[in-house]
């Protein structure tokens, strides 16, 4: 490959025009080009694209510089700065078809299929933008096809994949897959390199998603997550409160929230008392299970089952039966004792306080151990502990 001569003149114009904290990095690049160093050429490309004063410079600084030699750089590498550029550009439709190019171009190289999903997931981020939700669906559908056929992928294309799934699914309202993919977005990238605003957004769209989210009964893996955070000492400090109270079943909590001023400003929560109530039942019965040892679970009376989930006598059984269709429950229901027997509770990522109760049932339990053997040692004469040794 020739060195072109209008790239270098224009590394040098601009480069003279350039602020003087920029000069170095265009000086930078005449002479790794003039060298064709390829490899530190990217490295030095990469570096300048994250400056905050560059903004102005990517798309230009690609249609004159970087195509020329955009071939010899890492795919994945380009598709980065690529996707960089496109964020300056004011028309969504523009920054869709500068995308689509990068996109198109690699769709047949078997060599970088991972920049080859980057770039259509960073078209799909545009095409929501612009409303063509139909053309984004598409691109998740294939992008997730290509990803499932990769022996393994850089975490920057997963956090690209689960982030614009993760949106289409907010756009349509889908809680359950939204939380899905919000939560994987999550566990792709650093919490430091989000900003406090979006740290607070996403906390806040992953509360509603559960609590909305129908199948949604097990959202312990958020309430321990330290995005959940950034809504404690914040106006909606109060949804994080409501997530706590139904995770742990908490009847009074959820109706102190739900009769306040801020949930009430909530319409979308307020019309879906209904639901919310129904669902906090059924938390509060996975909880109530989770709290009794296992003989109690194997002769549960409805009483006590009304009592803790706070709904009526006559309402337990179809409680129950809602909880075992949904397989959140294993066990049967006996109609003339009126009792309920559970074998099997839906696994749970627990918090503090559910920790604590396992933390008490074995301290308790060790101590009914220790009663035994020393019962044993005393009527037998032996001790029964250093025999063990």
């Amino acid at each position: 490959m020739q060195v072109d001569r209008d790239v270098t003149i224009y590394l040098s114009k601009t480069k003279a025009s350039a602020p003087a904290d920029l000069k170095p990095h265009f000086a930078a690049f005449e002479d790794l080009y003039d060298r064709k160093l390829w490899h530190q050429l990217t490295v030095a490309l990469t570096a300048f694209a994250a400056l905050p004063s560059a903004a102005v410079y990517l798309v230009p600084l690609y249609d004159e510089f970087v195509s020329e030699w955009e071939k010899r750089m890492n795919q994945l590498a380009l598709v980065q700065y690529a996707a960089k550029a496109s964020r300056t550009i004011k028309d969504p439709k523009a920054a869709l078809a500068f995308l689509e190019k990068h996109a198109a171009r690699l769709r047949d190289n078997k060599d970088a299929k991972d920049a080859y999903v980057l770039a259509t997931m960073e078209a799909a981020h545009m095409r929501l933008v612009t409303g063509d939700f139909v053309g984004c669906k598409a691109a998740i559908d294939e992008s997730e096809a290509t990803l499932n056929s990769l022996p393994h992928s850089d975490t920057v294309i997963n956090a690209a994949f689960y982030r614009v799934a993760a949106d289409y699914y907010k756009a349509k309202a889908a809680y359950p897959l939204f939380y899905h993919n919000a939560l994987l977005f999550l566990s792709s990238v650093s919490l430091d390199d989000l900003s406090a605003a979006e740290k607070h957004e996403r906390a806040y769209d992953l509360a509603l998603s559960a609590l909305l989210g129908d199948g949604l009964y097990n959202f312990g893996e958020l309430l321990m997550h330290p995005v959940l955070d950034s809504l404690t000492n914040s106006p909606s400090a109060w949804l994080r409160s409501l997530l706590f109270a139904f995770n742990s079943g908490d009847n009074d909590a959820f109706e102190k929230i739900s009769k306040s001023a801020d949930f009430l400003k909530m319409p979308l929560l307020v019309s879906s008392l209904p639901f919310l109530s129904q669902k906090l039942c059924l938390m509060a019965l996975m909880e109530t299970v989770f709290r009794r040892t296992k003989e109690d679970r194997g002769r549960l009376p409805f009483a006590a089952v009304a009592k803790d989930t706070r709904v009526a006598v006559h309402e337990v059984e179809h409680l129950v039966m809602k909880a075992l269709s949904l397989g959140l429950i294993k066990g049967s229901i006996d109609e003339i004792d009126q009792t309920v027997s559970v074998t099997w509770v839906q696994p749970r990522v627990l918090e503090m306080g559910q920790i604590k109760v396992i933390r008490d049932r074995l301290a308790g339990w060790s101590g009914t151990v220790k009663e035994k053997v020393l019962s044993l040692e005393q009527e037998g004469g032996v001790d029964i502990s250093a025999a063990a040794e």
